[in-house]
């Protein structure tokens, strides 16, 4: 069996996007891996994407359909049909692609430092501000240097230093050990909110230990992937914002005990708050009706919601 598994789930509406991606695995510089690509119901059929394949490429991919159940749920699929002979899963959306050295420097930081989860650096154009790599994070949190050449970190208290600013983190660029992906899984039903993070924080407290390398493990795709397609306009954005809500109320029992990782918790469920709070007021201004439906069982789940809607009301009654 390969030592890596890589875990695509796919879900497109560009011709093109997963060729690009399974480029980028067939030129990586270490070979020994297979493929394993979740077809969660795409709109663009994927034979189309694998038409332009050799026979031996061909020949390291098993497809699984499904019924469509969201980028966590296509991801426990995959998960869930590791050869047991693998060593290694390393995750890649299907719209982005990967440096040629991404799974060599895996294997290397995870065999020699003992690692079951590993992160690389991710770049992007400018619309993707909001990453940065581990020689920023070095320079502003406790570090250890496990390496020079590639750069290997590892960090103290690393869910804390995760749950202030998680920017250096991405999918793409994760790869985790046996212990990790024969246990833990996504949230799926929490779509498109928070289910990575919470993906990141099981794995970062399961884990015996995680290193970072600041080598660019993958390049940020363009925003062409449907799984990434709500904007504050949609109707989906309030159900988007809830169950960001949910995933984080849920990584706030993961910290029972420590009050920096809930303090850090705790502004970012402000900030799904006030995010669908903005988006019914735009939804008035446009003359159509608040969701009240989803509104209120978040309300049932969160009674601060009702304490920042009247604190919206006053505030613009006030200007």
């Amino acid at each position: 069996m390969a030592r890596f598994t890589v875990v695509i789930p796919y879900y497109q509406k560009q011709a093109g996007i997963l060729q690009r991606a399974l480029a980028s695995v067939f030129a990586q510089s270490h070979q020994d891996f297979d493929i394993l690509i979740v077809d969660d119901e795409s709109p663009f059929p994927i034979e189309t994407e694998l038409g332009t394949l050799s026979l031996e490429q061909r020949a390291r991919i098993r497809v699984i359909s499904q019924a469509n159940a969201g980028p966590g749920g296509a991801r426990n699929t995959g998960l869930d049909n590791v050869a047991t002979g693998t060593d290694f899963v390393a995750f890649l959306d299907s719209d982005d692609s990967w440096t040629p050295d991404h799974l060599d420097n895996a294997k290397i930081a995870m065999t020699q430092f003992g690692a079951d989860c590993y992160w690389a650096s991710i770049t992007g154009g400018d619309a993707f501000y909001y990453h940065f790599d581990m020689v920023r994070l070095e320079r502003t949190e406790k570090a250890v240097r496990l390496s020079d050449k590639p750069l290997i970190l590892e960090v103290p208290s690393f869910p804390k230093v995760m749950l202030r600013d998680w920017g250096f983190l991405h999918l793409s660029c994760m790869v985790i050990g046996r212990r990790l992906f024969e246990t833990v899984r996504f949230a799926a039903a929490l779509r498109l909110a928070a289910e990575d993070v919470l993906f990141f924080c099981d794995c970062a407290i399961a884990a015996k230990r995680v290193v970072l390398c600041n080598e660019p493990g993958a390049v940020r795709g363009e925003g062409v992937n449907i799984f990434h397609g709500i904007d504050s306009d949609s109707p989906q954005f309030l159900s988007q914002q809830f169950n960001t809500w949910v995933a984080l109320d849920t990584l706030e029992s993961r910290f029972p005990q420590k009050t920096e990782e809930v303090v850090s918790i705790h502004s970012y469920k402000q900030t799904a708050r006030k995010q669908a709070l903005w988006s019914q007021a735009r939804r008035i201004r446009r003359r159509e009706m608040p969701q009240f439906s989803l509104l209120a069982r978040w309300v049932i789940r969160d009674p601060l919601l009702i304490r920042n809607a009247l604190q919206l009301a006053v505030g613009r009654l006030t200007r």
